[in-house]
């Protein structure tokens, strides 16, 4: 059986360019060392760490490679020096990635929960409040979410942010590679990138920051990547993710138009059971992500099912160890229960094609009739 991938978001197949980078890059020395073979080692850091530079409108020197997106949110929860002073308090929105929630918890500082609205975005009146308090704060706040695709108005954020003196970290590895970002313009002190997402292999990211920012390191040792984060640099890993950012950065536009890939695929679920539930749907969204639910369905049953036809699509984020339990950002957005557990999310890619989606499509559709709709009525009244 052919299968047909719809999971982007948990990762990304690996392009050609960085599989090619990769091996390149395989028999280059240690970038530490100083003869030729390290050399041409650092002189592939460096390009490669222009190159992330360019995906997120950055300054070169302020890409520090990691192991992936959640050593990158965990250093950035290490940050402690805003421009209003010494960090105090970390706000973080209720949407927020396990790497960041979980990190945050472990900073020794009070927390402050940001709501979100019902399509799944910041609520910036609740921000406004927050920042009254002098005290300058860590504000955790992700460009576009894993499960749903909505983006947030990442600029008004850090707009926010900045008149009250206090840092803005971005977790942005969902959204690098899929919607233009520039730091500079979006007020952003700290952006984390995972190489994974766009296309190169796992085990490899970055934490990308405004300059000067003292980013205090987590792993000690060498003096790699300017004392920030020490260990030999993953060589192979880099150039990989290198080459994937500069193909997504070139295919940025090609990427956009999944939306019409996606709107149709929606329509189509829409006309075969009008009440399926489009979550975030008048928000914006990445063009690539549909979060859709129907009352009285297993999301574990539906993924499942999906898979043994063929198609790999999930029931919200990939790191929870392959669980498929109640989501923490559609509580947040106060989907119900009865919806919650019935949630599918496809997302497309730069493999993906209209026929992939139209066979979502068919084989959901199949799925969903098999619960009695009558028991549908029965388990939609109940929640109400």
């Amino acid at each position: 059986m052919s299968r047909t991938y719809l999971d982007y978001n948990a990762t990304a197949p690996l392009r050609p360019e960085a599989r090619e980078a990769l091996l390149a890059a395989l028999d280059i020395g240690n970038p530490s060392s100083v003869h030729f073979e390290g050399r041409q080692a650092r002189a592939l850091v460096e390009t490669a760490r222009q190159y992330i530079a360019e995906l997120v409108v950055a300054h070169p020197e302020t890409v520090i490679f990691t192991s992936g997106g959640t050593e990158a949110c965990n250093l950035a929860l290490n940050l402690r020096q805003a421009p209003g002073g010494k960090i105090g308090r970390i706000l973080v929105s209720a949407i927020e990635h396990s790497a960041v929630l979980e990190a945050a918890k472990q900073a020794d500082l009070p927390i402050e929960t940001l709501a979100v609205t019902g399509e799944g975005a910041l609520d910036l009146a609740a921000l406004e409040a927050s920042l009254q308090e002098e005290t300058p704060a860590l504000v955790c706040v992700m460009l576009a979410n894993n499960e749903t695709g909505v983006v947030q108005p990442i600029a008004k954020i850090g707009a926010m942010v900045k008149a009250h003196g206090s840092l803005l970290f971005c977790d942005a590895v969902q959204a690098a590679g899929k919607t233009p970002i520039n730091m500079i313009a979006m007020n952003i002190d700290a952006l984390s990138v995972s190489g994974h997402k766009l296309g190169a292999p796992m085990g490899v990211g970055a934490l990308v920051t405004r300059p000067s920012l003292v980013v205090p390191p987590q792993l000690i040792g060498g003096g790699q990547e300017l004392g920030r984060r020490a260990g030999s640099e993953n060589i192979s890993g880099i150039a990989a993710f290198a080459a994937a950012a500069r193909a997504a950065k070139e295919g940025l536009q090609a990427f956009q138009n999944l939306a019409t890939q996606r709107d149709a695929m929606e329509a189509a679920l829409l006309a075969a059971q009008p009440e399926v539930q489009i979550l975030g749907r008048d928000a914006e969204r990445l063009a690539n992500t549909s979060c859709f639910a129907l009352a009285g369905l297993s999301s574990e049953a539906l993924v499942m099912g999906l898979d043994l036809d063929g198609l790999s699509v999930s029931a919200g984020s990939a790191c929870s160890s392959g669980k498929v339990s109640r989501s923490h950002v559609l509580e947040a957005m106060g989907v119900a229960p009865h919806i919650n557990k019935g949630v599918v999310r496809v997302s497309l890619g730069w493999q993906s094609r209209a026929e992939d989606t139209d066979k979502l499509v068919e084989a959901w559709v199949k799925l969903a009739a098999r619960l009695d709709p009558k028991q549908r009525d029965t388990v939609t009244k109940a929640a109400e």
